[in-house]
């Protein structure tokens, strides 16, 4: 991936989906009365399966209304195509996209239609306005269910050795110590996928917003550094202290995601630092993962602000060049309503809670959707910062690399990547810099 926010965001996103129907951009109205919607989405399997939930489930109780689905790609290129078809009018009806910082780039007060006082947004959380929301206007409805990032840990292990979650940093790195006498990885890290050495940093944001209420408004307007915030400076700290210590397995610098992952569920590794939307894929192959994986946050100093960071999930939008308006808002209804959800359950594993009022998790629900929920039933949650700041070097992933190979010392990494951010910054235009 070219830069570490797209590599994230592909990733946690879980963006995309493979092209069910291919269509171009104009909708239509045939001669029986049915109306066309065009909507474009991703490629990733998670995805697909959400999107062809919801669109199966609405034109079933709406048979005037036919939607067709494209796909588009991630990361960086598929950013591109829905900027680019946004500005040459050529998009579809509706489209799925990042929610938060990403969405200003869209230039919405242009592109997208206004949804604001709209009855499409009546069973939408309104935890989750601020990140479909530019200039005091919103624009889209959660598209699926919201991530929790942090330390995804193997119950199984901690049953075995007699093991507490962690609510302070001591805590953790004492749980580390045991973990290690048993034989067993206390940390996993896989650094050959680059994006994944961010987590320490990025899903330790709950602490810097606990420690440090204004960070993001004041990193935003360059009044606030990472190297000179010590709460901010954490992220980065730890990484530090979990290579010291050794916790990492032989080979980490190698190793995969999905070697991590495989790691995690069969219990020869007992945490990992990472999303939980990249659990529901591994149920097919590792049904354990459903029961045997949990999550908690990154823990900080003080165990009475323990809490999770959380990623929104992404929107979908309606393009203001829609010629069926009213049947996209209706599609966006439905997306944002207790049935929708019911119909994604159904076809894909929720991987975390919804951000609609009224949908509850299954039974059956794996056992990282439950921890989150838990932490947004006591409050404990804080949007990561690119979901309150527009700001994101690219060279991040590799800087946490290098400070979590022992390479880079943690201060310095913290104040490379503050210098990391200043040419986007710049580029956005922001007061300050």
């Amino acid at each position: 991936m070219k830069t570490s926010h797209r590599a994230l965001a592909t990733a946690l996103a879980l963006l995309a989906t493979a092209a069910l129907t291919s269509c171009g951009s104009g909708s239509e109205t045939s001669a029986d009365g049915t109306v066309t919607l065009t909507f474009m989405t991703g490629s990733d399997q998670s995805t697909v399966d959400t999107s062809k939930a919801l669109a199966n489930a609405f034109m079933k109780a709406n048979p005037t209304i036919k939607i067709e689905m494209e796909h588009q790609p991630g990361g960086s290129e598929g950013d591109n195509v829905v900027k680019t078809r946004l500005s040459t009018g050529e998009m579809t009806d509706v489209f799925w996209y990042n929610s938060g910082s990403l969405l200003q780039a869209l230039n919405p007060a242009q592109t997208l239609v206004d949804l604001t006082g709209d009855p499409v947004l009546a069973n939408v959380q309104p935890e989750y306005l601020p990140v479909v929301t530019q200039e005091n206007k919103v624009y889209g409805v959660p598209a699926t269910t919201l991530t929790g990032g942090g330390i995804l840990y193997n119950r199984k292990v901690y049953e075995q050795l007699k093991l507490e979650v962690p609510k302070t940093w001591a805590d953790f790195m004492a749980n580390n110590d045991k973990i290690k006498a048993a034989g067993i990885t206390p940390v996993i890290g896989t650094f050959k996928d680059t994006w994944t050495s961010q987590l320490f940093v990025l899903a330790d944001f709950h602490n810097v917003q606990a420690a440090v209420p204004s960070f993001a408004q004041d990193y935003t307007a360059n009044q606030a550094k990472f190297a000179t915030t010590p709460a901010a400076q954490a992220g980065f700290q730890h990484l530090a202290d979990v290579h010291a210590k050794g916790y990492m397995q032989e080979g980490f610098g190698s190793a995969t995601n999905d070697q991590g992952m495989k790691l995690l569920v069969e219990g020869k590794g007992a945490h990992y630092p990472m999303l939980s939307g990249l659990l529901p894929p591994l149920l097919a192959t590792y049904p354990q993962t459903a029961t045997d994986v949990g999550l908690f946050g990154i823990p900080g100093d003080d165990a009475a602000k323990s809490g999770a960071t959380v990623w929104e999930p992404p929107a979908i939008y309606i393009a203001r060049t829609t010629e069926q308006l009213d049947a996209a808002k209706k599609f966006l209804a439905f997306v944002a309503s207790p049935a929708g959800t019911e119909a994604v359950t159904a076809a894909v594993q929720p991987a975390g809670p919804y951000r609609i009022k009224g949908a509850e998790l299954p039974d059956n629900a794996i056992q990282v959707a439950k921890d989150l929920q838990g932490y947004l039933d006591k409050g404990a949650t804080t949007p990561a910062l690119e979901f309150l700041s527009p700001i994101k070097g690219p060279s991040l992933e590799q800087i946490t690399v290098a400070v979590g190979s022992g390479l880079t010392p943690p201060a310095e990494g913290a104040a490379q990547y503050d210098k990391d951010v200043e040419k986007q910054a710049k580029q956005l235009g922001l007061a300050g810099w």
